[in-house]
């Protein structure tokens, strides 16, 4: 009889077990992030997941592009912004979680051509790019009226006295990687990109450095949206802000603050 009792009990604890719900995990942050952060944060991603979290979502596009979502609605949990124009806007709209907005990652500009070509163009005030371009060819550029790569290059030509000769010979991305693509392809003898996008690219070459001070500062912004619903957000938010999560972005060539 005893016997009998303590299987039925057995039996009974075994039902309730199968029954009982699992803890629900997190859901994982969707993070809005600039084109030029492919490589770096999906690593940083794997990184995040190696800890025993949901991977994060990403979606990678031109800042302009990925702000216009956020602005609309988009149910996003972080956004890193290749410049400080894009997360500004949001932040007048009352999108951005205050206290969130860190200045996250630096990078430089350069100018890039396919692998196999040998141009090199001293960057220096009353540069003149058509030459090296040849009679036919064309600068690849993010769109500089929008992309923040795009407005760091005009900014960077105009001081240099260069924007106005080649001014009608670019040809524009809607993003950096955009632009990338079209010298990896040999659509455009020239380009320009983000030091990291030339470092990410077996294909391209750098053939010439911006002097720092031609352009404003490259900073990236980082900040959590308040349309986003993650639990798990703001623990990623500071572990990218994290000695450890710097790391990861200077081994891709970023500059951490």
């Amino acid at each position: 009889m005893l016997r009998r009792g303590v299987l039925a009990a057995l039996a009974l604890l075994g039902l309730a077990g199968a029954s009982a719900p699992l803890a629900a995990q997190p859901r994982p942050p969707l993070v809005l992030a600039a084109a030029s952060l492919q490589e770096s944060m999906n690593a940083a991603a794997d990184a995040w997941a190696r800890r025993g979290h949901p991977r994060p979502r990403l979606s990678f596009a031109a800042s302009s592009a990925l702000a216009r979502q956020a602005a609309s609605g988009a149910p996003a949990d972080l956004f890193v912004s290749a410049d400080r124009d894009w997360m500004d806007d949001l932040q007048r709209r009352g999108l951005v979680v205050p206290g969130t907005r860190t200045d996250l990652l630096g990078n430089r500009l350069v100018l890039i051509a396919p692998e196999d070509s040998s141009v090199r163009v001293a960057l220096r005030p009353g540069v003149d790019l058509r030459p090296a371009l040849g009679p036919r060819g064309r600068l690849a550029m993010a769109n500089p009226d929008a992309v923040p790569a795009g407005k760091y290059g005009k900014a960077a030509l105009e001081k240099l006295g260069g924007w106005q000769q080649v001014a009608p010979l670019v040809v524009r991305g809607e993003s950096v990687r955009a632009a990338l693509a079209l010298v990896e392809r040999g659509v455009a003898p020239l380009g320009i990109v983000y030091a990291t996008d030339a470092r990410a690219s077996a294909k391209v070459r750098i053939a010439g450095v911006f002097p720092a001070g031609s352009y404003p500062p490259i900073v990236y912004p980082a900040a959590r949206l308040k349309n986003g619903t993650s639990t798990d957000a703001e623990a990623f938010r500071r572990f990218l802000n994290s000695r450890e999560g710097k790391a990861i972005f200077a081994r891709f060539g970023f500059s951490t603050r």
